[in-house]
């Protein structure tokens, strides 16, 4: 079967692995990901593959954000959005969106943004395709 996904992985840097990678366990947790794959310097974390990569810079220079630069994760609904907004703010995210619709995006979305504690904007959605039927 082909991958509906047009992503293999994306990676972020970071200057606190053990930090990071505890943030990243409680927070992908939620939306049914966890650990699939360590190397030295670098875990990551999918549901069966590694699509979402945490590590220490290869060329050994400082993890930075990129400005601009969001990733998103699937949530199964509206309350696994929640529930990642919660663990990331208990994990030391910072809040960059509480959870809600966003209907700019679509009447189908809900999301929140979390900026993880390397800085990092990370985003939970739920894609509500029941608000899009025809009533």
């Amino acid at each position: 079967m082909e991958s509906p996904s047009i992503m293999s992985h994306v990676s972020v840097g970071t200057n606190h692995l053990e930090r990071a990678v505890a943030f990243y366990d409680a927070v992908l947790a939620t939306i049914g990901a966890r650990r699939v794959m360590e190397h030295p310097g670098t875990v990551a974390y999918g549901k069966q593959l590694p699509e979402f990569w945490v590590g220490e810079p290869y060329d050994r220079g400082p993890a930075t954000c990129g400005n601009g630069v969001h990733f998103a994760f699937m949530a199964a609904s509206k309350a696994h959005v929640d529930a990642f907004f919660k663990a990331a703010l208990d994990a030391g995210g910072v809040s960059d969106g509480e959870p809600g619709p966003r209907p700019e995006y679509s009447a189908a979305y809900y999301g929140c943004y979390i900026r993880d504690p390397d800085g990092h904007k990370i985003e939970a959605t739920f894609w509500d395709q029941s608000a899009l039927e025809p009533t």
